[in-house]
């Protein structure tokens, strides 16, 4: 994750947005006596609101962490499409 003061997004904000947007990379942005906060694009905050939001149930994230150990040993399964 790439760390820029203020001063510097300020003078370089289109090109880190750009950045952040083009290479799903978040930008620290530090503050002197301030707390830094994190630029970030907005498909990248959906989907980490999308996978809070499917973690919440114990259920539901105890089947996608299985289904996620099985496709990391390559136990995936490929399977065609249904087009209607």
């Amino acid at each position: 994750m790439h760390t820029m003061t203020f001063s510097q997004i300020r003078q370089h904000l289109a090109t880190a947005i750009d950045t952040v947007v083009n290479n799903h990379s978040p930008i620290i942005v530090t503050r002197q006596n301030k707390e830094p906060v994190v630029l970030i694009s907005l498909d990248d905050y959906k989907s980490i609101e999308e996978t809070a939001y499917l973690m919440q149930s114990m259920t539901n994230a105890s089947r996608l962490n299985s289904a996620i150990a099985q496709l990391e040993a390559g136990q995936g399964k490929t399977r065609e499409l249904i087009e209607e």
